[in-house]
């Protein structure tokens, strides 16, 4: 097991990249944007129909049915053309919804421009692009929308109101409508763009925490395939080895295939003694490899991290012969592991684990004597993609999603985590993991 962790150890920063860049482009589905555009189509419909024959205000109503028409049958075309469930890539969501914004300006502008009561719904394509599309491409978007509200301000068109009366509406009030639009769009955007972004960086992280938790359930089984391996191959292997024997006994004499037939013999030899060593790998009993000491699983975990130049001490504050034996949880040694890692690659000489456990608790504390947290973000320590340290931020690619699986991982076993930076004014990191014994511990009547 433990080159097993050590493989795993190598592989992390690869499984850390793939879920980083994974989710790098969004795509947003076809159907979704075509249902909010029938709503559109709808709204604006009952709109112009109440306008026009309920309240009977005058209303370009030719102008504005061409232009929900057109709304229509784009509609339409998408619908036919792409299958319900097609992605649009950032450039044609940006376009669609840049017609979905030209058309609503189209229909404003013929309607009164900004007087128009309706004239704040201009901002909806542009929050649905923050939320849901990159950052370049929702920019180009919100100036297009400013631009179309600039022009809706110098719409020659006036208010549809009752007839024989002329709503005037002065250019201050004009100027106050655009500022309030621009403002609205400008806070709509920015927030719905923050809430989509961190939503996206939670589940990329969620998901790089299952892609590594996988990984090391597959690794601890590596000892039970490499020995039902062995006892497969075994059988086939012994019955070459007895034919090569047979062979070789039968042409000792034929100069011409005696080496062959002894390089044969000599071959399934060699395989026959890969075969016992990993037997070998599995030689305990089920017990050993499905339950760990406390003492061994630290070990364990501490066990790659010895070689790199950095003295790892660990302090035992209790008795072995009480200590808990529980069940090898692939999460609690990754999440151990990275916070072990962590620790060594900040250090400056030297990474002291406390291991202390009694009746009703268990507790590990890793301490490392570099630069420690700053301040100003150990509030924050725990979300994913945030560089957690003060200095060579470049170091581990300082995305803090390690961290943020370790974490995970760690408080899905049961654990409290507190992160810190050591007591008594000396330099260095300090985080503390604290069990209920019961999480930590196997029943031993089972």
């Amino acid at each position: 097991m433990q080159a097993g962790t050590m493989v795993a150890t190598e592989d992390r920063g690869a499984l850390l990249r793939h879920a980083q860049f994974g989710s790098s482009s969004r795509h947003m589905r076809l159907q979704t944007l075509v249902r909010l555009r029938w709503l559109a189509v709808a709204g604006q419909t009952a709109t112009v129909v109440i306008v026009a024959f309920l309240l009977r205000f005058p209303l370009p109503l030719m102008e504005a049915a061409i232009l929900i028409a057109a709304l229509a049958a784009a509609n339409l075309m998408l619908s036919t053309w792409f299958p319900t469930t097609h992605r649009l890539g950032p450039h044609s969501a940006a376009a669609l919804l840049g017609f979905d914004l030209l058309q609503m300006a189209s229909l404003l502008f013929i309607t009164g421009g900004l007087a128009n009561p309706f004239a704040p719904l201009i901002c909806v394509p542009v929050i649905i692009s923050f939320a849901s599309q990159p950052i370049r491409h929702s920019v180009l978007l919100i100036l297009f929308a400013l631009i179309c509200t600039t022009v809706l301000a110098l719409s020659p068109y006036d208010v549809p109101w009752y007839p024989g009366e002329m709503l005037r509406i002065q250019p201050v009030m004009q100027l106050g409508v655009w500022c309030s639009i621009a403002s609205m769009m400008s806070f709509a955007a920015f927030y719905a763009y923050k809430v989509s972004h961190e939503a996206t960086l939670l589940a990329d992280a969620l998901a790089a925490t299952e892609l590594v938790l996988e990984r090391e359930k597959h690794l601890s089984q590596l000892d039970g395939l490499a020995a039902a391996a062995a006892h497969e191959l075994g059988t086939p292997l012994a019955t070459i080895s007895v034919v090569a024997k047979e062979m070789e006994r039968e042409l000792r004499g034929d100069d011409r295939f005696r080496e062959d037939v002894q390089l044969l013999r000599s071959q399934s030899e060699r395989c026959r003694d890969i075969l016992r060593r990993l037997t070998s790998l599995s030689t305990d009993s089920e017990e050993h490899l499905s339950r760990l000491p406390l003492s061994s699983l630290i070990e364990e975990v501490i066990a790659p991290h010895r070689e790199f130049g950095i003295e790892i001490e660990v302090v035992e504050l209790g008795e072995r012969g009480s200590e808990p034996i529980g069940n090898r949880n692939a999460g609690v040694l990754y999440g151990l592991g990275n916070l072990i890692e962590n620790a060594v690659d900040y250090a400056k000489d030297k990474v002291t684990v406390t291991v202390a456990h009694g009746p009703a608790r268990v507790g590990i504390t890793i301490e490392d004597d570099g630069p420690g947290y700053a301040p100003d973000i150990l509030s924050r320590i725990g979300e994913p993609y945030m560089t957690t340290r003060p200095s060579e931020s470049e170091r581990a690619g300082g995305l803090g999603l390690g961290l943020f699986i370790a974490k995970t991982l760690l408080e899905r076993s049961g654990a409290a985590i507190r992160f810190g930076n050591r007591a008594g004014g000396e330099p260095g990191a300090r985080i503390d993991v604290e069990w209920p014994r019961w999480a930590m511990e196997t029943d031993k009547r089972k």
